[in-house]
């Protein structure tokens, strides 16, 4: 596979495995009554729109990030991962196998929450806009000045439910509620921890972490980690010597096709406008920059 190749995933059947799901972004298959296959695609969302084009590396960059991250967050809680070899997947073709390396995590199949866990340590996107209306985010009051870019007091949990077509804002009552308190209150520790982490990490290599989903599953009746974890897609990365509240500071993430997608006369309804090749190329780069920050890699299966 050549290093421009961009791997759309749902093309690429893999006919011998029962497709369970197929996301924005991954498609999932099920090995096993108790193993799942993730196959991480090239496709690319904004505004929970997929566009017809897809940023090249991308799906192998999502999965070395959270492979690293499973792999470095196992003392706070245990996730799903198992394995990211091609070879411990059944009934793969040469081919297939070609496709798929470096997009591909074999996991413990759980059962995921109704719940998809935002944590925020800085005020962007959704949150400044609730902010600017009621001077809270997710019902959770925020002092008064507050500007784009600011560092909130302390990280926040803003939970959302989740939708195929659009996440809607919970109040963590409102989550506790859909969830129960014992699952509400576990996840909540755990995002909160996660947050921590990655803010730490990050901030050794010059990063800040303004934002990040996590999702969690009950395996057995214990709550772990599933999904993904603080990589591009589901996070806001932005380099430290270029933050200053009240500005918009670049993004080491999907904010550069965002901040394009903006400037077009387009409705955020399907059909998106065709992305110019500059930002497609631009992403990427953004993508497999921040990969090499984190894992001090670059993902298996890209050559350059």
């Amino acid at each position: 596979m050549s290093t421009t190749a961009v791997y759309m995933g749902r093309n690429r059947s893999l006919e011998h495995l029962r497709l369970v799901a197929s996301g924005k972004v991954r498609d999932i298959y099920e090995i096993d009554a108790r193993h799942l296959l993730f196959v991480t695609s090239d496709r690319v969302s904004a505004f929970d729109v997929v566009m017809t084009e897809g940023i090249a590396h991308k799906g192998r960059v999502l999965t070395a990030i959270s492979t690293w991250w499973f792999e470095h967050t196992r003392d706070v809680i245990q996730n799903h991962l198992v394995s990211t070899s091609v070879d411990d997947v059944p009934g793969l073709s040469a081919a297939q196998r070609d496709d798929l390396r470096g997009r591909i995590m074999v996991v413990r199949r759980a059962e995921p929450t109704t719940v998809e866990w935002v944590v925020r340590g800085y005020l962007a996107g959704s949150g400044l806009k609730e902010y600017k209306q009621s001077g809270s985010v997710c019902s959770i009051p925020l002092p008064p000045g507050l500007v784009l870019a600011s560092r909130l007091p302390q990280p926040i949990l803003t939970p959302t439910t989740k939708d195929d077509h659009h996440d809607l804002p919970l109040s963590p009552a409102q989550a506790r509620e859909r969830v129960g308190p014992a699952i509400f209150d576990s996840a909540q520790r755990a995002a909160l921890a996660l947050f921590a982490r990655g803010s730490e990490v990050l901030a050794g290599h010059g990063i800040l972490l303004a934002d990040t989903k996590f999702e969690f599953g009950l395996l057995d009746g214990t709550l772990i980690l599933i999904d993904e974890a603080l990589t591009p897609d589901s996070s806001r990365f932005w380099p430290a010597d270029q933050w200053k509240p009240g500005n918009n500071p670049p993004s080491f993430d999907k904010q550069l096709l965002r901040d394009w997608l903006e400037a077009q006369p387009w409705n955020k309804s399907p059909p998106p406008p065709a992305v110019a090749p500059e930002i497609l190329a631009r992403t990427s780069e953004l993508y497999l920059h921040i990969c090499k920050k984190i894992t001090g890699r670059i993902p298996e299966g890209v050559n350059q």
